[in-house]
C-alpha cells in the first residue's frame, strides 16, 4: 500500500497543527516547514476543513487550527477522506477491469485482505497517537 502525496501532505498538515495547539497556522507556514508547495496545500486543506478535521479563520489575522482535539481525530478516516482510490489491482474496479483471470484468481482476495488488515490497523490509531510516536517533531519543525 502506498499513500498518495495528497494524503501524505494531509496527515503532515494535521501533525503540524497538532503539535501548535490551539495556536493558528497558515499555508504559507506550514508549506515553508515542510518544503512543499503552497498550491499543493490549498487543495489539501480546503478538504481537510470540508471534512471537519480542520478549521479556517480567514481575513488578515487569520488561518487554521485544528477541529478537534487530536484524540478524536481517527487516521483511517483522514486516509479514506483524502486517497481516492484504494483500489490496489486492477480487478477491484469492476468498470475498468480488464484481466482475464479475475474468475479464477485466489489474489485479488488476499489483496482486498491485507488492504481491510491495513485500515483496520489505521482506525485504531488516532492523530493523538501519531503525535505521541513523534518525538522531536517541534524541533524539527522548528516550533520548540
Amino acid at each position: 500500500m502506498r499513500f498518495t502525496r495528497y494524503t501524505d501532505y494531509a496527515l503532515r498538515v494535521l501533525m503540524y497543527l497538532g503539535r501548535k495547539g490551539d495556536d493558528l497556522s497558515t499555508i504559507k507556514e506550514i508549506a515553508a516547514r515542510y518544503g512543499i508547495s503552497e498550491n499543493h496545500l490549498m487543495k489539501v486543506v480546503h478538504q481537510l476543513g470540508r471534512h471537519g478535521y480542520i478549521t479556517t479563520i480567514r481575513g488578515r489575522q487569520g488561518g487554521m487550527r485544528l477541529a478537534a482535539a487530536p484524540e478524536k481525530i481517527n487516521i483511517g478516516e483522514v486516509v479514506r477522506a483524502t486517497e481516492d482510490d484504494l483500489r490496489i489491482v486492477e480487478c477491484f474496479d469492476d468498470k475498468t477491469n480488464s484481466c482475464p483471470i479475475t474468475k479464477v484468481c485466489g489474489l485479488a482476495g488476499m489483496i482486498d485482505e491485507a488492504l481491510a488488515a491495513f485500515l483496520a490497523v489505521l482506525d485504531q490509531k488516532t492523530l493523538a497517537d501519531v503525535l505521541g510516536r513523534s518525538a522531536g517533531l517541534g524541533a524539527v519543525l522548528k516550533l520548540d
